[in-house]
């Protein structure tokens, strides 16, 4: 299809986003095409490594394209929604639990759903120009895609960028567990030609990565996101004569206060043990109400469609915000539970 290239090279299956005028968003077409690729590699031992790269120098892929799932929305109509999170979060699955390599090339914004498609690859890397966020709470969601799962891994550095949106960039990216070799950009081609040719792991290179700039604020973001709920964490905030703190604090004044206490919540209840099903489960709880309860199409509404920057929240500031309410937001679906039923590659 003519916004996604998907090929076999050599030894490699190759998955190519080919929409760079829109930073290479994902559609739900694009989703299904690459997990019907990513199911047939799975069996054909012709296929030594999977490598997913994208056309453009801004970004790899900044988001979902959600332009038909607003619409929809505002219309009434869940469904469509619904659909698009359930398969692509199958699709996060099936790449995290996959049996060959998956190699990520990750230049410019990588963001949302990019992180569903590039940051849970076997092998991620990342560029001088990368830019890795979670930004979900800004438009009234959570950081999902299975996003949750390596924030939780990050400990408070994740709760920190889980519950700002904060951008990382290569260095950042790496300590924080999103990706995991830095080379430089311009030898990218060469690395993917010599994967091609050998589908040898080895071939990759990579050089020592950039400063991680958060590591200078490690001793605060440690002391204030370790901390039990939201209403602290911004009390605390609030408190530090600091550019970094109020510059985090600025960014939880902005955000949907329940997307952000659903966040807090997800990631306290993601363990040492948990996996990506387990993440993508109650990611999709949260995603399947956000439009029906959440303040999803409130946020799209004022950061894309009218583009006022000014969304009304469904609560007035942070600590109104109930732990009945994240609770429910939380709830198991019943009979609308996320399933991975029928996926090949189960564990």
């Amino acid at each position: 299809m003519g916004d996604v290239a998907i090929r076999i090279e050599g030894r490699a299956g190759r998955i190519t986003l080919t929409r760079p005028d829109a930073l290479n968003a994902l559609s739900y077409e694009m989703c299904m095409a690459i997990d019907a690729a990513l199911t047939r590699w799975a069996r054909d031992d012709t296929v030594a490594l999977v490598l997913i790269d994208a056309e453009g120098p801004k970004a790899f892929c900044a988001g979902g394209d959600i332009a038909e799932m607003y619409a929809t929305g505002r219309a009434g109509d869940y469904s469509y929604g619904r659909k698009f999170w359930r398969d692509e979060y199958r699709m996060n699955a099936r790449i995290a639990e996959y049996p060959k390599p998956v190699v990520s090339f990750l230049q410019g914004f990588i963001m949302g759903g990019g992180v569903g498609l590039g940051c849970h690859a076997s092998h991620r890397i990342v560029g001088a120009t990368s830019q890795i966020a979670m930004p979900e709470c800004g438009i009234g969601l959570v950081p999902d895609v299975g996003g949750t799962l390596l924030l939780a891994r990050a400990g408070a550095l994740g709760v920190y960028l889980g519950l700002t949106g904060a951008r990382m960039g290569p260095g950042d990216a790496i300590r924080a567990g999103f990706a995991d070799i830095f080379a430089p950009e311009g030898d990218w081609e060469d690395m993917k030609a010599r994967l091609m040719d050998s589908g040898d792991l080895a071939r990759i290179g990579g050089v020592a990565a950039p400063e991680a700039n958060l590591a200078q604020d490690a001793a605060l973001i440690d002391d204030v996101f370790s901390l039990p709920d939201l209403g602290d964490i911004a009390e605390a905030l609030s408190g530090r004569d600091n550019a970094f703190a109020q510059k985090a604090h600025a960014a939880l004044l902005r955000n949907s206060p329940l997307s952000m206490g659903c966040t807090l919540a997800m990631l306290r209840a993601l363990g040492p043990g948990s996996d990506i099903r387990q993440a993508l489960s109650q990611e999709y709880r949260f995603t399947h109400r956000a439009m029906a309860q959440g303040d999803f199409l409130e946020g799209i509404r004022a950061a894309i469609i009218d583009k006022d920057k000014s969304p009304r929240w469904h609560h007035d500031d942070l600590i109104a915000v109930t732990a009945a309410e994240i609770a429910a937001m939380l709830a198991p679906l019943g009979a609308d539970e996320l399933s991975f039923d029928g996926m090949e590659d189960d564990k």
